[in-house]
């Protein structure tokens, strides 16, 4: 059935702002299920003969490149990241050539959405057309490839540069260092360093670089990231965090102009731990990027230890934890089952004056309930309640995230999943279908009659995830 031109302009044109940016995210897989059709019936629009002009000029979107690329960008900035391949097969079927600014939309876009696949689709149709991409093209692609784990695939991308001769600059061994990190390669990251240092030593004096943290960042990444675990872990990330310092007198921005154009931080490009707070205001101390590194890389592992000496580190040069550290303190804490230190640093920062974030909130909450014990359970529900009564809302990403981890618990009276099913349903947001289904599994375990209208509700909704999913349809 072909959707109507309203239903159309819903889909691509819906506003993102602020109040309904979480709405949009939490039902991106019901919109997803509309808009397709939607856009594949507009594709065919000048195959249809008996489609008058008036009603053309209304079901139509767009109708030439540079409208194309309002929306391939519009569509970036709304996060519907998922219509992006139909928008451009739209484009193919108008007959409208893309130039270079299209790719760069549409490859900007994959990198935002983490799409790897439309990514490569979008580079080779751009080949085909005899449009090489440019160096933060290849950039991008590089960092899409570490976002995703596949470094293998960043190295390869280095090799295709060489063969449609676009010189890397020293930003591409820096998303190469971070790519190869994603994934532990210690070998491939000490490679990558050396042709770093060797390209940022060449160029100092008329870049102004130096090495960069962002360098410093992505070893301590890599070593994190190592399978096994090195031994010598602590030790080796506060050399790290101390070689870093030799160069701050010296480093300078490796952003150009185009990345600010085109909305891409340098915590972004090189697939920092700290990319998504890299858009709001006083989360980071971005001085402290090799810190950031060092102190998610101790959460992630729940070593207090060597987090404790970092915290030492930065009180001796007189510098005070940002938002992002805390919450890494927090997670630490929490991670190596001392959940008490972990409610003890969120309840000292929340005494400190500073502005609190729904995230000290869901850190703790996602903390608390690891192990599922009567306590830590007890705790993230408390925390829920306080977080709603002071009008803290969980985001669709968020709340699934959250729903997820409680759906897990296979002992407990369910309280604390009840309660993230019922504050997400008193927004209107729908979970993602993994969260769902977990949820609905969970309740089908426990001794609930059939009639009863949570379990009623729950399996309508599963059922309606599941199919809007289809057959086949691959897992996200």
């Amino acid at each position: 059935m072909v959707k109507s031109h309203e239903n159309v302009a819903f889909c691509l044109f819906e506003p993102a702002n602020e109040g309904n940016a979480g709405k949009n995210e939490g039902n991106a897989e019901r919109k997803e299920a509309q808009c397709r059709p939607a856009l594949r019936a507009l594709g065919r629009r000048y195959f249809s003969a008996a489609v008058t002009t008036e009603e053309y000029t209304k079901r139509n979107y767009a109708n030439n490149v540079s409208e194309y690329n309002s929306v391939f960008n519009s569509l970036t900035a709304q996060r519907k990241h998922f219509l992006l391949r139909d928008a451009y097969e739209d484009m193919m079927l108008d007959g409208v050539q893309p130039d270079q600014d299209s790719f760069r939309s549409l490859i900007l876009g994959t990198l935002k959405g983490s799409s790897l696949q439309d990514a490569f689709f979008f580079a080779d149709q751009m080949k085909s057309m005899g449009l090489a991409p440019d160096v933060n093209m290849y950039n991008i692609l590089i960092t899409l490839c570490g976002k995703c784990k596949h470094s293998d695939q960043a190295i390869q991308i280095l090799e295709d540069m060489k063969n449609y001769e676009v010189s890397p600059k020293v930003q591409t061994y820096m998303c190469l260092l971070n790519a190869c990190a994603a994934t532990g390669r210690l070998d491939r990251v000490y490679a990558s360093s050396f042709m770093l240092w060797y390209a940022i030593v060449r160029d100092m004096t008329a870049a102004g670089l130096g090495l960069n943290r962002f360098c410093y960042a992505g070893l301590v990444t890599a070593l994190r990231n190592k399978t096994p675990l090195p031994d010598d872990f602590g030790t080796k990330i506060i050399e790290f965090v101390e070689r870093s310092k030799e160069w701050s007198s010296v480093e300078g921005s490796s952003m150009t102009a185009e990345n600010v154009m085109m909305g891409v931080t340098e915590e972004e490009l090189y697939n920092m731990p700290t990319a998504e707070y890299s858009h709001r205001g006083g989360f980071l101390n971005r001085q402290l990027t090799v810190y950031h590194a060092a102190f998610h890389a101790c959460a992630d592992l729940g070593n207090v230890e060597v987090m404790e000496a970092l915290q030492e580190m930065l009180a001796k040069e007189g510098k005070s934890p940002d938002l992002f550290i805390v919450l890494q303190i927090m997670r630490c804490y929490l991670h190596s089952g001392d959940i008490d230190r972990g409610v003890q640093t969120f309840e000292d920062y929340m005494k400190s004056g500073k502005p609190p974030v729904v995230e000290l909130y869901t850190t703790l909450v996602e903390g608390a309930m690891i192990g599922y014990t009567p306590k830590g359970m007890k705790i993230a529900e408390e925390t829920l309640v306080n977080m709603n009564s002071r009008s803290f809302f969980l985001s669709p990403k968020m709340g699934s995230d959250l729903l997820l981890q409680a759906a897990g618990d296979e002992t407990g009276g369910y309280s604390v999943a009840n309660y993230i099913w019922d504050l997400m349903e008193a927004r209107k947001i729908v979970p993602q279908f993994l969260s769902v289904e977990a949820y609905y599994k969970g309740l089908k375990k426990r001794e609930i009659p059939e009639d009863d209208p949570r379990l009623q509700h729950v399996t309508r909704t599963y059922n309606d995830l599941r199919a809007r999913r289809g057959p086949g349809r691959a897992i996200r």
